[in-house]
């Protein structure tokens, strides 16, 4: 049976404007069209709502993937969201590392605020089972990310419900835009990290689904109220608050809500525009009240961060600062990132939905063209920036999703409903598509750049080792004894701070990268931040920023003596003390060997990071060197034990092959007689003519000094005979 032969008329979902507003009974009703999508199989039995499972099975799943995260994607996660947030929770005192952005008030405090009070909350439980500093350490290092993975489960959530709210409440468009949220390598990747685009993503999605698509679509009051159309006060006021609260987050955002309302404010009646106006005015208002208290708490003055973003970044251009990128960046970088294996198919989604008319009903085509027209606008507009990053455009991704689905199940639905070996090229093409996404989604949360994030697990348990050690009784600075020191001699924020290290009393520095705020072009052109000195010349950075240069480095670990001078958790500005513990990347390992050779400085912990990296300086594995002799011993001791467990294995595959070698052809198993034959290669009995050592080489013939090649034997080779299969143990000496 073809595809087109399987449409019928699904039953149409609940819109999600619906209520008895009788001044606003003027917009067509998104639940009385019915799209001619193609709707799964139904049964005898009345359907059942199955969204609360679908939900619990998003969280579910988001969970698991917030636990399974290893890596770091980019430091705003961390910079922009936990590190303000701990502050907010704990106090100024405990370390944070507030970023430039926070000193100029760039930023909304609302967002760091949603994972203060998860700060406060995990800490008060840990508190009160008494757990202990290791666990409590582990708890407030996951409960961030586990508040966000319940975030990212609504944004699926709604992504889902809008698409069945286009397609059709049983279409198989829907489940396929489910599919594509689940089975995104972006969305494992990316939707449960402490981002502002993240939280971006799910308040634009859920918004849209909310939006009063049905002003946009071209229908006229009469045929409105002939069906007794009446679109919702409270959704449209909470579609305005969510979409207020986006733009407050990431000011890009409005893009996406002046195209919106411009297309309502086209095609829709008087009175559609004076409410949508009205309310768009009142909840503007109010979120933005909300963030100018909540930030004049936070600062501890009035500001207006919005403005200020625009400023700097825009009128002082200091995001060109952090990278600058070609005009087609979010054509040939963006959306393949975004979409990977579901490039081809948003591709035609949008040629389609922009060509040629759909099959759909009116208000449903409406909304297709308008979720494509934001996801083409948007791109275009960012691309005038000269900064740009994929994760700017995050919040089109569940638009696209639904834009793909369409075309994914035109290609893939024939093969998996038919078993016509006509279609197996497809069904391959599925299979390896699914293990493309699953090979990017591991790689990306387990191995790339995952250094960076266990090498603070390796602090807080060095920490708790020798961070605790009781303080003499003559010494006078109680609060400032105890605690290891640590020094990053890596690029600016290549680590993440206090959300990772926890502990106050892990005294910390690490190069900057601030911008040159408040200077004029030439001196612009000339600034170089701390990071970029220290590449410069790493040399003469230690010798000008350490305290006491190359010549007076400590013998032993601060730990074992206690300190002349206070310590500061967060000492962010040159020059910096010789920490007990010194972290960079392994192609500085040579730089530094060279300069630090007489110094006590040696290795006492590596970890793998990434296999490849785009930056030259962040390339190879993280080392961290130490200044206690005793670690240093351990770890030396340590990787002999790896090294010796390697020989061993590798020796065991080699008498692996020497059984399987000299075992007869005929036999399916190993017998007894043949393993111990070869567990003893050097006794008597194995030491026969047949035999010899690697280096015994055979002699070939030789005629007056040349070697005569050897000649095949009788019946195999060249007479068409079988060539004698040589053994393993042959091809492995000779």
């Amino acid at each position: 049976m073809s595809t087109h032969s399987r449409r019928s008329k699904p039953r149409s979902p609940a819109s999600p404007l619906s209520s008895s507003d009788p001044a606003l009974a003027q917009s067509p009703s998104p639940s009385q069209s019915s799209p001619p999508s193609r709707p799964r199989p139904l049964s005898a039995k009345a359907p059942v709502d199955v969204s609360s499972n679908i939900l619990l099975f998003l969280i579910g799943f988001r969970l698991l993937n917030a636990l399974t995260i290893r890596t770091l994607f980019q430091p705003d996660e961390f910079f922009q969201s936990l590190e303000p947030a701990w502050k907010l929770a704990f106090g100024e005192d405990q370390g944070a590392w507030i970023t430039w952005e926070w000193e100029h008030q760039l930023r909304s405090s609302l967002h760091p605020l949603n994972f203060a009070t998860v700060y406060s909350l995990a800490d008060l439980v840990a508190q009160t089972i008494g757990l202990s500093p290791a666990s409590r350490a582990d708890l407030l290092v996951a409960a961030p990310g586990l508040k966000q993975a319940t975030i990212a489960a609504v944004g699926d959530f709604y992504t889902w419900k809008l698409a069945r709210y286009i397609y059709g409440d049983q279409s198989y468009e829907s489940w396929a835009t489910l599919a594509l949220t689940v089975v995104s390598p972006w969305q494992w990747f990316c939707s449960t990290r402490t981002l502002s685009n993240c939280l971006e993503s799910t308040i634009t999605i859920t918004a849209l689904y909310l939006w009063p698509w049905g002003w946009a679509s071209g229908s006229r009051v009469g045929s409105a109220r002939s069906r007794g159309v009446q679109v919702s006060i409270s959704n449209l006021r909470e579609c305005l608050l969510l979409a207020a609260f986006a733009c407050v987050l990431r000011p890009t955002n409005v893009i996406i809500w002046i195209i919106l309302a411009s297309v309502a404010l086209h095609k829709s009646t008087w009175t559609e525009r004076s409410v949508l106006a009205r309310e768009a005015l009142l909840c503007g208002s109010s979120v933005l009240g909300l963030s100018a208290v909540v930030d004049r708490y936070f600062y501890g003055f009035w500001t207006f961060p919005p403005l200020r973003f625009l400023y700097f970044n825009v009128a002082q251009s200091l995001a060109v600062f952090y990278g600058k990128n070609d005009w087609s960046y979010y054509a040939s970088q963006g959306y393949p990132l975004l979409l990977t294996t579901a490039l081809p198919f948003a591709l035609v989604g949008l040629y389609r939905t922009l060509k040629y008319p759909s099959a759909l009903s009116k208000e449903k085509a409406s909304i297709l063209v308008q979720l494509a027209l934001v996801s083409l606008v948007m791109p275009a507009v960012l691309s005038v920036i000269t900064h740009k990053e994929v994760r700017f455009i995050y919040p089109l991704l569940p638009a696209l999703h639904i834009l793909s689905a369409s075309p994914l199940v035109d290609f893939f639905l024939p093969a998996l409903a038919s078993t016509r070996h006509q279609y197996i090229p497809r069904r391959l093409t599925l299979i390896f598509l699914l293990l493309v996404n699953v090979v990017i989604a591991i790689y990306t949360t387990i191995f790339h750049a995952s250094g960076v994030i266990s090498v603070l697990s390796y602090l807080r348990q060095q920490h708790q080792v020798h961070g605790n050690t009781p303080q003499p009784q003559n010494q006078g600075t109680a609060s400032t004894y105890g605690g290891i020191t640590v020094g990053f001699l890596m690029p600016c924020h290549s680590t993440p701070w206090r959300s990772h290290l926890v502990e106050p009393t892990i005294h910390a520095w690490a190069l900057t990268c601030e911008p040159p705020v408040g200077l004029n072009e030439e001196q612009k052109a000339v600034y170089l931040d701390e990071a970029d000195q220290f590449y410069d010349n790493p040399k003469q950075f230690l010798q000008d920023n350490m305290v006491g240069g190359l010549r007076h480095i400590p013998r032993r670990p601060s730990y074992s003596t206690p300190p002349n001078s206070q310590r500061l958790p967060t000492q962010k500005l040159p020059p910096h003390e010789w920490p007990d513990y010194l972290i960079f990347f392994a192609q500085l390992e040579p730089t530094l060997k060279a300069s630090l050779r007489s110094s006590s400085y040696g290795e006492c912990w590596r970890t793998y990071n990434t296999a490849w990296h785009d930056d030259w300086r962040r390339r190879g594995d993280v080392v961290v060197w130490c200044l206690d002799p005793s670690e240093q011993q351990a770890w030396r001791f340590e990787k002999q034990q790896r090294a010796l467990a390697e020989r061993e294995r590798q020796f065991d595959r080699i008498i692996q092959g020497f059984a399987s070698d000299s075992a007869p052809s005929s036999s399916k198993s190993w017998a007894p007689w043949t393993w111990t034959q070869w567990t003893s290669p050097f006794s008597s009995s194995q030491l026969s003519s047949s035999w010899s050592w690697p280096w015994e080489r055979r002699k070939k013939p030789t005629v007056f000094g040349f070697e005569v090649p050897a000649f095949p034997e009788w019946g195999s080779g060249w007479f068409g005979g079988k060539k004698k299969k040589r053994g393993f143990l042959k091809d492995f000496w000779f």
